[in-house]
């Protein structure tokens, strides 16, 4: 009967931690680029020549309510030719400013 006596490689286990924690940063920077991305297409894409893509970008415009988006959105109110798209756009805008206005009034308590 043959006995193999393996060798324990020291630092083995920190290796593999390192490289699982190197791994896991460059997924974390991975998804802050595409994040990054799909915001600038979006932006990008509320003023397209494609009414469904102005529709899109005004949905995800939506769940990001910020300062600089409400501008956005005013420009936007005052581009838009389609009274249905308008109509979204001011919907989103009023819910947008009003979602930016209770949380002042929550951080100003």
């Amino acid at each position: 009967m043959l006995v193999v006596k393996t060798e324990r490689v020291p630092w083995r286990g920190l290796r593999i931690t390192g490289l699982v924690l190197l791994g896991a940063a460059s997924a974390a920077l991975l998804a802050a680029a595409l994040a990054r991305d799909q915001m600038v297409r979006h932006r990008r894409d509320l003023f397209s020549d494609h009414p469904l893509r102005r529709l899109a970008a005004l949905g995800y415009l939506r769940s990001h309510p910020n300062v600089d988006n409400v501008l956005l959105l005013r420009d936007y109110l005052s581009w838009e030719q389609r009274p249905m798209l308008r109509k979204r756009a001011a919907v989103v805008l009023d819910g947008m400013e009003r979602q930016l206005t209770e949380s002042r009034a929550v951080e100003g308590s």
